[in-house]
C-alpha cells in the first residue's frame, strides 16, 4: 500500500492543488485551507451554497496567493496585507483570523454576487483542534482527509458515470487497501508520519457538484448511492478524518502501513 495522490486546498472550497511532496504539520498538509471566504458577518462561506467557489482556481506564491476565475482578471492578495484581527466561525468554531485588502473582497464579491469578505488563517491559528492545543486550518473539523482509492474504484462500479478523487475533496488518497478497509483503521503511517484515524467522514450535497464547472448532478450522484451503501452510525460517510502524532515530509509512493485497528476479533 502505498500514497497515490495528495491535494492542498489553500482557499476553503476552491481547486485544490496536486502535489508529488508535501509538508505534513499538526495543522494539516502546508497551506492547506489557510484562506476562507466569510459574508459581512463573519460566517464561512462554501460551495455547499456557493458551488461557482470550485470554479477558482489557487497558485501559491512566496507571501501570496493569485486567485484566478473563468472570465475574470486574476488577483493576488497578499499575506502582509492581512493583518486586521477578524471574529470568524467554522461550523461551532468561534475564533480570530485576519481581514485585509478591500480590493480582494470587491473581486469575490463580483464573482459570487454576494458581498463577502477574504480571511488568511495567520501565521498562527487561533483556532485549537477537538483533540489537542495544536491549531487548526479552516477546515471543517480536522487537519486531514484521507481516501481509499480501492473504495473510490467500488463506489465507481455502482455508478452511472465515474467520479473522481476531486469530488471528495481529499488531502491524502492511498491505494493497494481493499474496498472500505480504512472502516477498521485505528493508526496509520505514510512514510514517517503517524496519524490517528479520528472518524469517518460524513457527507453532503457538495459531493454531487462537478469540480470542474460547480455544476451539480441532475441524478443527485454519487451521494444518491453512497446513501443506499454507506450509512454509518456517524451518517453518510466516505473517506476518514485523521489527526497526526508527528509531523515529517510526504511524497507519493510513500509507503502506507496500517499499525492498528479499530477492531480486533
Amino acid at each position: 500500500m502505498q500514497l497515490a495522490s495528495m491535494f492542498v486546498h489553500p482557499l476553503k472550497s476552491a481547486r485544490g492543488i496536486p502535489y508529488t511532496r508535501a509538508f505534513a504539520s499538526w495543522q494539516g498538509l502546508l497551506h492547506d485551507r489557510e484562506w476562507l471566504l466569510t459574508d459581512e458577518s463573519g460566517r464561512f462561506i462554501t460551495a455547499r451554497d456557493y458551488p461557482q467557489l470550485l470554479t477558482i482556481r489557487c497558485t501559491l506564491i512566496p507571501g501570496a496567493i493569485l486567485f484566478q476565475a473563468p472570465d475574470t482578471a486574476p488577483i493576488a492578495a497578499l499575506a502582509s496585507e492581512f493583518d486586521t484581527p477578524s471574529a470568524t466561525s467554522v461550523w461551532k468554531d468561534h475564533f480570530t483570523a485576519y481581514h485585509g485588502s478591500p480590493r480582494t473582497d470587491a473581486w469575490f464579491s463580483r464573482y459570487l454576487g454576494i458581498p463577502c469578505r477574504l480571511l488568511w488563517l495567520g501565521r498562527h491559528s487561533q483556532r485549537k483542534q477537538k483533540t489537542s492545543d495544536h491549531g487548526l486550518s479552516f477546515a471543517d473539523g480536522y487537519p486531514y482527509l484521507l481516501l481509499n482509492q480501492s473504495s473510490l474504484d467500488e463506489l465507481n462500479a455502482q455508478l452511472p458515470e465515474q467520479v473522481s478523487q476531486r469530488h471528495f475533496r481529499p488531502n491524502l488518497v492511498v491505494s493497494g487497501a481493499a474496498p472500505y478497509e480504512e472502516d477498521d483503521w485505528k493508526v496509520v503511517r505514510i512514510g514517517a508520519v503517524i496519524f490517528d484515524v479520528a472518524k469517518p467522514c460524513t457527507r453532503c450535497t457538495l459531493t454531487t457538484v462537478n469540480p470542474d464547472n460547480g455544476v451539480p448532478s441532475a441524478d443527485g450522484e454519487p451521494l444518491a448511492t453512497l446513501i443506499k451503501t454507506r450509512q454509518l452510525p456517524e451518517g453518510i460517510c466516505f473517506g476518514v478524518n485523521l489527526v497526526p502524532r508527528n509531523e515529517g515530509l510526504l511524497q507519493l509512493g510513500d509507503p502506507f502501513e496500517v499499525l492498528e485497528l479499530r477492531y480486533t476479533f
